[in-house]
């Protein structure tokens, strides 16, 4: 049996979850995840909420917290949205965990001891106003590579590099130029894995194409070694007697979690977690953003550990996610709350819309309250709700729920046996792909042509073939419940459960879809409308009440 542990970037527990989260790591990877499993592969969903760095210690401060209690906070609520949204973890832990402490300083004694570490006396921004070093998140520039302005000191999220110094340095909290002051951190020497990291890319051929040729440009271009110490109490301590007061970088410690979640949860489940971690595909779900540190700081970190724990096979990368063609800004009040948006809206709805629009690329998705409107009323509503309601109301109506027997097949009926024996296959092609946009594309248009075929057969005249049409109407709806079910899980089950199928969709395999499995004198369930319409004049009120005023 193949085996897969999916993880996605984890979540920030410093506030809460918007759109722009789910649409590119936790959806997909949920997805994914459902599809694995499907498709008899033995598969585990983990992530973790992110714990530790400055605007957590200063956020805390400010509410009269101590750290832990204020990311305990955090955690619950991610989770609990997550869950709101069907995102189906198989264990969702916390980078704060004895666990990962452990674990992240056991890597670091390993990596330092293999002699990847050293300590040097370097010159870090000082904020004499706010009287303490500033980490990466607490200083803005000017990007010495592309010129962006407003960008933080570790990261570029225009052109998505790491910089050695950011230009014109601001402290974030008050705004004032900060000053250079003498500290000692550790170094992770990342630029002597440069010929390990090139080897890696060039033979994985699961890697995005696009993702991998940036980074190899980064690589050519001269990497430069990693500062994984930071100048805060709040984080994994160093394990050394002499770096007292001193705690990991976050992106040392986080991704970590992984794997100390994963073993983690297996071990408790009785299974080897380190051998089962060796054994699977590993997939890493993230945004573009991050590509820097899961293409090279985290498999340089593994490779110092003479490969332990397996390097990613898949790390499928996707854009961000705009809100009416503006950049997604919490401080700036542009965003739609995860939660709050659930509170007018099924889960299905957004999954159904975000999925559509989110192609297995690092291009940029949009969130439109106009195109959300006319996808869900006249693609999941119109099209697929439409056909589902149709082939099940006719047969409950004409033939009191009871599927007829059936006649000999003419060519149309051929055809459509044939559009299902042939689904699974090829949804199977473009899932194992990662495009899932265009897994759910073919299932609308399997929906379409169902559509079209009860159309042309014209049941309600009753005439020759009117059985035939039924048969594979009740059948095509079979189908779609099963294929559905990544994507939209409650509604794949309202339809299953309308069919009259006894338990739970995902207890069927993937290769089920293309079965032919329901026969005459199979009952249908109680039947009524999957999906309710979506109104404009809701959505002009939603606009102002989700976020900004749009």
């Amino acid at each position: 049996m193949k085996k897969a542990i999916i993880t996605s970037a984890l979540p920030y527990a410093n506030g809460e979850i918007h759109l722009g989260h789910v649409a590119s790591t936790y959806l997909p990877a949920d997805v994914t995840t459902r599809y694995l499993k499907l498709n008899d592969v033995e598969a585990y969903y983990f992530c973790a909420s992110d714990d530790f760095g400055t605007p957590i210690l200063i956020q805390s401060e400010k509410e009269g917290k101590t750290p832990a209690d204020y990311v305990a906070h955090w955690n619950k609520r991610d989770y609990d949205d997550f869950t709101a949204f069907g995102i189906d973890f198989d264990f969702f832990y916390k980078t704060s965990s004895n666990e990962n402490i452990q674990f992240v300083q056991q890597v670091f004694n390993k990596l330092n001891s293999a002699g990847h570490i050293y300590e040097k006396e370097i010159i870090q921004f000082y904020c004499s106003n706010d009287k303490k070093f500033l980490p990466d998140r607490y200083v803005k520039g000017i990007c010495p590579y592309c010129n962006a302005v407003d960008q933080y000191s570790d990261l570029c999220e225009s052109c998505g590099r790491v910089p050695e110094e950011i230009s014109e340095p601001k402290c974030s909290i008050c705004g004032q130029t900060p000053t250079k002051e003498k500290t000692t951190h550790f170094f992770f020497k990342l630029k002597n894995f440069s010929d390990l990291l090139s080897k890696w890319l060039e033979e994985n051929k699961n890697l995005q194409k696009d993702v991998k040729k940036y980074v190899q440009n980064w690589i050519k271009s001269g990497l430069i070694d990693w500062d994984i110490t930071r100048d805060i109490s709040w984080g994994v301590p160093i394990p050394l007697d002499d770096a007292k007061g001193r705690v990991f970088y976050g992106w040392f410690d986080n991704h970590l979690a992984y794997i100390s979640t994963a073993i983690k949860f297996l071990n408790d489940k009785g299974i080897d977690g380190k051998e089962f971690w060796n054994s699977a595909d590993i997939y890493h779900f993230i945004g573009k953003d991050i590509s820097y540190h899961h293409y090279l700081f985290l498999p340089a970190m593994r490779l110092g550990m003479d490969s332990e724990y397996k390097l990613p096979d898949f790390i499928p990368t996707r854009g961000h996610l705009t809100l009416q063609s503006k950049k997604i800004s919490k401080s700036r009040n542009w965003y739609i709350g995860l939660k709050q948006f659930l509170q007018y809206y099924p889960a299905d709805y957004l999954r159904y819309y975000l999925v559509s629009i989110n192609p297995y690329s690092q291009d940029d998705l949009n969130f439109d309250w106009d195109e959300f409107t006319n996808r869900i009323n006249s693609e999941l509503i119109g099209n697929l709700g439409n056909f589902v309601n149709r082939a099940l109301g006719f047969t409950k109506k004409a033939f009191n729920g009871i599927i007829p027997e059936t006649e000999n097949f003419d060519e149309k009926d051929l055809e459509a046996q044939a559009k299902i024996k042939s689904l699974s296959g090829e949804l199977g092609i473009l899932m194992d792909q990662n495009h899932l946009d265009r897994a759910l594309k073919k299932i609308m248009e399997f929906s379409s042509f169902f559509n079209q075929y009860f159309q042309h057969k014209e049941p309600w005249k009753n005439e020759s073939g009117t059985a035939n049409c039924v048969f594979l109407s009740v059948n095509a709806a079979r189908s779609m419940a099963i294929a559905l079910f990544p994507f939209l899980p409650e509604s794949s089950q309202k339809i299953w459960e309308q069919i009259g199928i006894s338990g739970n969709v995902n207890q069927n395999k993937w290769n089920s879809i293309s079965d032919i499995s329901l026969n005459a004198g199979h009952i249908l369930g109680n039947v009524s409308p999957i999906f309710v319409k979506v109104e404009p004049e809701d959505i002009a009120k939603y606009k102002k009440l989700l976020g900004p005023t749009i």
